[in-house]
């Protein structure tokens, strides 16, 4: 897949305290994650047992604004605030690890939910890499 997130960051104008590979890495992972999540939220919908999966679909809504509004924040880098960028990594580290439980509930009976659980699996992983770079 490509994205204009590494291009964009590689012609940034001034510094970024972060590697900037590693950084728009993270990024895609986060909005990858938000797709998946949202995808299998709307899947969920369309099970013929809704009510069995109200909470993977909350979970699976939450984790997707998490992580795409993370991806956003982590975008920006004028008068960039690292305790901000640190707070909204850790955030997502929360509900990343919550939805991939979540679904993993579900995984054997929906396949949506293994694939979204794998999803906020990696990007759980790529968030607390960078929250490592940062320290």
């Amino acid at each position: 897949m490509t994205t204009s997130t590494l291009p964009m960051l590689e012609n940034y104008p001034q510094a970024i305290s972060l590697d900037r590979i590693q950084l728009a890495a993270t990024i895609d992972i986060l909005d990858d994650c938000a797709e998946a999540c949202t995808a299998c939220a709307d899947a969920c919908l369309s099970e013929p047992d809704v009510a069995a999966l109200v909470r993977c679909i909350r979970t699976n809504l939450d984790c997707a604004d998490v992580c795409a509004t993370t991806a956003r924040v982590l975008s920006r880098h004028t008068g960039y605030d690292a305790t901000i960028g640190r707070a909204m990594l850790q955030a997502c580290v929360i509900a990343c690890s919550a939805c991939a439980h979540e679904c993993g509930l579900h995984a054997e009976m929906h396949e949506h939910c293994g694939i979204c659980a794998d999803a906020c699996r990696s990007c759980e992983q790529a968030c607390r890499d960078l929250l490592a770079a940062m320290d």
